[in-house]
């Protein structure tokens, strides 16, 4: 075996069992097939075909099916029903009870009843069928990738929830069926439809901040309640997830609208990482209270917890920075910082309100307002007011879904295409590695291989679209 290889397999392995002088048993034993994947993971697949870029056929009405109807599912359902053009056709979930609910969502707007799916593989029936021609995602993290694969291999396109994937491998599914397929893979990143980060990618791409240099992005929100909540997630799968990993293990709200500042996938690439995490002081300590109250809890007092705060470094391959923050157990106010700085300039979004300086001043009230007059982009004029009123996290979710849509009717390429999914999504698992090698560096792999160099940046007027209206209009 190679040195580069040896040296990849030490970098995934140490902290977890690595041994001075050689391999651990296992990672011996799997040799071989850690051999196969290694270029895989190191970029040295050809492409089968680039999906950046790429324009699916028209589809004159989008039919829908929705699997997970749980926390982000009804709130999903509820936004398309306000989109003409869109037939909500099938509702799946684990839990029969969770379906009949969101069947009442349908009836609320008017809307036909669709077809309902339930049980463990209510999903696969769902995703066979030949009246659906997007399948929405919004189930726990651990079958996104699956259910996405099997959609986009019956035909579909797929649109799932955050994180599109947990593992490298699972990124490289999502990437290598959605090209041989030539189904559009779209992860749900909301957050890059949120009105200032819309605002400063425009300013960006007009050169307002200069030459970027650093961008940061965080996920910092207490939910240390709702992930030991009995009502929560169901069978308290998110709870296990911060129970058995340790890095950033939600990066993609921070993470993708700098990324689409930074043009990453589409001009600029992601070279390596350095991750570090705090240890453990609030989960461990909150399982052993509720467990000394409720026997429920005792199994969650074994658990090995994330860190409260972890932070991960990137640096893109022309030289830029990118940090990342990831701490949902720590008591402090929300905040995504979303911070772009270039040579002549800065934006920042938290703590509200959001500031601008051109220069080493921020811009006062007046000049913001200008600023924002000036820059807001086409989507947000044309769509943003009835966004807010329909709802969702301020409007962006509606956005979101707005925006997909009207890609699809029109037959655009998608703003957030597989690489984007892939990528974002795999900085977590790319997180844990750096972490228990004690924040070693860890290449990132490039899912375009090489096509970055050419890709376009992502096109947010509305050429071309603009023409998907909306019915039973709450503005």
């Amino acid at each position: 075996m190679s040195s580069n290889r040896r040296n990849f397999l030490r970098n995934i392995t140490l902290g977890t069992g690595a041994i001075v002088g050689g391999l651990p048993a296992w990672a011996k034993d799997q040799e071989a097939a850690e051999a196969d994947n290694y270029n895989r993971h190191l970029n040295k697949l050809p492409a089968q075909f680039n999906m950046s870029g790429y324009a699916a056929p028209k589809l004159d009405k989008v039919r829908i099916g929705f699997v997970g109807l749980g926390m982000r599912g009804p709130g999903a359902v509820e936004r398309m029903s306000f989109i003409e053009g869109v037939e909500i056709k099938a509702l799946c979930d684990k839990f029969p009870d969770r379906v009949t609910k969101a069947q009442e969502i349908l009836v609320k707007a008017g809307l036909p009843k669709a077809k309902e799916y339930t049980g463990e593989n209510g999903w696969k029936a769902m995703a066979e069928s030949n009246d659906l021609d997007l399948i929405y995602i919004t189930t726990p993290w651990s079958l996104h990738t699956t259910i996405a694969v099997y959609a986009m291999n019956h035909g579909k396109h797929a649109a799932s929830e955050v994180p599109a994937a947990l593992t490298l491998d699972e990124c490289w599914q999502l990437v290598e069926t959605s090209e041989k397929t030539r189904k559009h893979c779209m992860m749900l990143e909301n957050c890059c439809y949120d009105f200032f980060e819309l605002l400063t990618l425009n300013m960006a791409r007009n050169g307002i901040f200069g030459e970027l240099v650093h961008t940061e992005g965080a996920y910092i929100h207490n939910l240390i309640d709702l992930n030991f909540s009995k009502k929560g997630y169901a069978d308290m799968w998110r709870l296990k997830e911060n129970g058995k990993r340790n890095g950033n293990l939600y990066p993609t709200h921070g993470l993708g609208p700098i990324a689409q500042v930074l043009n990453i996938n589409r001009g600029d690439q992601m070279d390596h990482l350095v991750s570090m995490s705090s240890n453990d002081f609030s989960m461990g300590v909150h399982a052993k209270e509720l467990a000394a109250k409720d026997d429920f809890y005792k199994p969650y007092t074994a658990y090995n917890y994330r860190g409260n705060m972890n932070t991960t470094i990137i640096r893109t391959i022309k030289g830029k920075t990118m940090m990342l923050q990831h701490d949902v157990s720590s008591t402090r106010p929300y905040s995504r910082i979303h911070l772009v700085s270039g040579t002549k300039g800065v934006a920042q979004k938290w703590p509200d309100p959001a500031k601008i300086a051109i220069g080493e001043d921020w811009a006062s009230a007046d000049e913001m307002k200008a600023l924002e007059e000036k820059y807001t982009l086409p989507i947000v004029k044309h769509i943003g007011n009835i966004a807010k009123s329909v709802g969702g996290h301020g409007g962006m979710d509606f956005i979101m879904d707005w925006r997909l849509i009207d890609c699809l009717r029109n037959g655009l390429p998608l703003d957030q295409d597989v690489y984007d999914a892939a990528l974002w999504s795999a900085i977590a698992p790319l997180s844990e590695a750096s972490v228990k090698s004690r924040s070693k560096s860890i290449d990132i792999p490039d899912f375009t291989r090489g096509n970055w160099k050419s890709n376009k940046p992502v096109n947010l007027t509305l050429d071309g679209g603009g023409t998907t209206t909306i019915r039973n209009q709450k503005a």
